[in-house]
């Protein structure tokens, strides 16, 4: 049954959508003058308006340029050298400025990666720990429970052993 719209999140749920929401607030804040405008240019640059803004100012430097206006005089002729110049500034500058924010935007990645990493790695601690309570009060009550698979999932999980598999299947496979 689809809940109401205007029926809120749980506490839980909006407790933890405000931790993320304080975790990106502080991430902002910690932003360079020169990250915030990579950011704005990123933003912009990606947008529909600024590929209009560019083919009317491209077609209109053109059209000037060839005369089709005989009241505006040709300021920069075939092959439009002024032109040429502008773009390429223009071009080099838009560039650095992405490759910017692409990368404070893949070292934010990376450090959600790693804080998703360590709650996993503390969510299987419990897991684990829980399974090896259930375990223990299997065996208090008398209840069978003897499944291999089970058991081995109650043992803590080595994540180096764990890592060292994964690059050795990925090392073989290559």
């Amino acid at each position: 049954m689809p809940r109401p719209a205007s029926a809120r999140p749980n506490p839980i749920t909006e407790k933890n959508i405000e931790h993320i929401v304080q975790l990106q607030r502080q991430a902002d804040t910690k932003r360079s003058g020169a990250e915030r405008l990579a950011d704005l240019v990123a933003r912009v640059a990606g947008g529909s308006p600024f590929i209009v803004f560019h083919a009317v100012w491209f077609g209109a430097w053109i059209l000037l340029n060839l005369g089709a206006v005989p009241a505006i005089r040709p300021w920069d002729p075939f092959p439009f050298g002024l032109l040429t110049l502008a773009v390429s500034l223009e071009a080099i500058f838009l560039s650095l400025l992405v490759l910017m924010a692409q990368n404070r935007l893949s070292q934010d990645a990376d450090k959600r990666a790693q804080l998703d990493l360590q709650i996993n790695i503390l969510a299987e601690q419990e897991s684990t720990a829980t399974l090896k309570m259930l375990e223990q009060i299997c065996e208090h009550l008398g209840i069978d429970n003897t499944a291999e698979e089970e058991r081995e999932l109650a043992t803590a999980t080595d994540i180096g052993d764990l890592a060292k598999s994964l690059d050795d299947k990925l090392t073989s496979e290559s």
